[in-house]
């Protein structure tokens, strides 16, 4: 039987495979998660609802309200790629696996999708290989084109993909990372990979494991720009729809925890036993359930509570707390629990773009993290919990002089 509760949910339209989404969570009034803003600015900001749901078909999590992809993605988009140390070894990695495993023919030709500053794609140029990246993103594709790459300042579509199938052939490997949970038209998307790639082709993504945002309560990784929260299971049925299979899968540990997925033509090769363990396991606890996503979302109000709590309290107390990593879901956070210039009087990062702007929707002043060292705080919210140990090892000065780190993944808490 239906509840009252549950018939009063608001609903939307699966955009992975039309059926009904049923909405678990609303996070509030939200900003552009990456428009850092200067004072002149604040009166023209863009708010949008940021509320998701669950696909009762399909079980594709994903935003109830869509974000126009120009106002996310354009010429003065602020994140690099190249910034961590951590995810410069990790795609010099990932480059190096797939053209071990999947580029070996005579010929071969990689295109990414979101190449950003071609911070995975230099190693493959430098491999002398065929390769191409999509971003339309203009000042992140010039730092790439810098690098020698071959880069289209485009969105990667059906349209675009047909041009670069005339002009280049067909790819051996398309691979995207952190971009296709950006793309809420994936069913242009996946006719532009069915274009593109050759007939024993792969295309390969990753991106945030809905597994281990329920795991670990990372709420935080909803945003404007991650329109959808992939699970191994509404992979596999998003791909079925246009003719592929997914045929791989593999936990990665970056960015707070990501997955994996290579996806083949229907029948072209046997999917590995973990493809199975991993639906298995996703199954076994529930992870595209309203149940388990409510329980979720009950999680995420204590978090909230618990973090406005805390912040009051060390105020109260005079205090010194500012933040540490201008992040993109940063803005989640901030603007859901209401923390301002009020509560946390400034953020540290390492983005130039950054540098000398205001927080989106908070606008709390963002300053070069090279100051960070030179007049500490007594507590660092730590917005870049997902790279702590990179960043604790570089500031171990402000833990030695008496500082600790406030951490609100999977709960709140104070590391000392």
């Amino acid at each position: 039987m239906i509840s009252p509760a549950d018939r009063a949910r608001p609903q939307a339209t699966c955009r992975a495979c039309g059926g009904t989404v049923v909405q678990f969570l609303d996070l509030g009034r939200q900003p552009l998660s990456d428009r850092f803003l200067t004072e002149p600015e604040i009166p023209q900001e863009y708010f949008f609802q940021l509320a998701v749901g669950l696909c009762e078909t399909c079980t594709m999590v994903q935003l109830m309200q869509e974000v126009p992809r120009e106002r996310m993605f354009h010429e003065d988009y602020p994140y690099y790629s190249s910034g961590s140390a951590v995810m410069q070894k990790h795609f010099a990695d990932t480059a190096r696996h797939l053209l071990e495993t999947e580029a070996g023919g005579p010929d071969p030709f990689v295109v990414e999708i979101g190449c950003n500053d071609g911070v995975m794609l230099r190693t493959v140029h430098e491999a002398g290989v065929r390769h191409l990246g999509f971003e339309p993103s203009g000042k992140v594709a010039e730092a790439a084109r810098a690098k020698g790459l071959r880069v289209r300042g485009d969105f990667f579509e059906e349209s675009t993909a047909r041009e670069v199938r005339a002009s280049d052939g067909p790819a051996d490997v398309i691979f995207a990372a952190n971009t296709i949970c950006h793309i809420p038209y994936l069913d242009s998307i996946l006719r532009g990979v069915d274009a593109l790639l050759g007939p024993d082709g792969v295309f390969v993504f990753e991106d945030p494991y809905l597994g281990d945002i329920l795991a670990k309560t990372s709420f935080d990784q909803i945003y404007d720009e991650h329109f959808f929260l992939f699970s191994a299971r509404s992979v596999q049925a998003l791909a079925a729809s246009f003719g592929f299979e997914l045929v791989d899968v593999d936990r990665l540990a970056v960015h707070g925890g990501e997955v994996r997925y290579t996806l083949a033509r229907a029948g072209a090769r046997r999917p590995a036993d973990r493809v199975a363990a991993l639906i298995a396991e996703e199954d076994a606890g529930g992870v595209a359930t309203l149940a388990r996503l409510d329980q979720f979302a009950a999680q995420v109000g204590r978090i909230r509570d618990d973090l406005r709590a805390l912040l009051e309290r060390l105020t109260a107390e005079g205090k010194r707390v500012v933040a540490y990593g201008a992040t993109a879901k940063s803005a989640t956070v901030a603007n859901f629990c209401g923390i301002g210039p009020d509560l946390v009087s400034r953020v540290y990062d390492t983005t130039p773009a950054k540098q000398g702007r205001l927080t989106p929707g908070t606008h709390i002043p963002v300053h070069p993290a090279s100051e960070f060292p030179t007049d500490p705080p007594d507590y660092a919210l730590l917005f870049a919990w997902n790279h702590a140990d990179e960043i604790m090892a570089k500031e171990q000065a402000f833990r030695q002089a008496g500082g600790a780190w406030i951490l609100y993944v999977p709960h709140v808490h104070v590391r000392d």
